[in-house]
């Protein structure tokens, strides 16, 4: 199509006389003008314009590479955290574990002691009982021997319907007792 279009401005431009410019309409002088306007206007931004706003996307870019390298940082950092975090937790439950089983030990050894003491508290309660039972039995004894003797004096001195001297009935009897014995 481009190759219509070139022949045709070709035959329009022999027919009118003049160059392929002039029958597009284009002006050279104007052309002229144009693109050494253009250059001035290329030249001009690369010199003021092209430099701030190479600055501004170089600055751009290094804040982006910033902001890359710091949320890497920070992913960087959360993962070691997270470890971390892990690792506090195994310790704790280690260490809970721990507790647990020294407080069980610790009970089970009060409760051994508890018993041990109250073992012991109920052996010395029974054994104060039997020296106590002990004693009542003496007491009852010599209290029975003692009862006997008046018993068996009343007796003798009513059967024998005199009376013998207290010390005297005594001596017989406490003779008399250790002959049965």
């Amino acid at each position: 199509m481009l190759g219509h279009l070139t022949q045709f401005a070709a035959s329009e431009a022999t027919e009118a006389g003049g160059d392929i410019f002039s029958s597009l309409g284009i002006n050279g002088q104007m052309l002229l003008f144009q693109a050494v306007a253009f250059v001035i206007l290329v030249v001009l931004m690369g010199k003021f314009v092209f430099p701030i706003l190479m600055r501004a996307v170089d600055e751009r870019q290094e804040k982006i590479e910033a902001g890359q390298k710091a949320a890497q940082e920070s992913i960087d950092k959360a993962a070691k955290s997270q470890e971390e975090i892990s690792e506090m937790l195994k310790e704790a439950r280690a260490e809970a574990k721990d507790i647990v089983n020294t407080a069980k030990d610790e009970a089970a050894a009060m409760v051994a002691e508890g018993e041990t003491r109250a073992k012991q508290k109920a052996e010395k309660i029974v054994a104060d009982a039997h020296e106590q039972l002990e004693k009542d039995v003496i007491a009852a004894r010599k209290t029975l021997h003692n009862d006997t003797i008046e018993l068996v004096a009343l007796a003798t001195e009513k059967i024998v319907s005199k009376s013998y001297a207290k010390e005297t009935d005594k001596k017989v009897i406490d003779a008399a007792l250790k002959e049965k014995a």
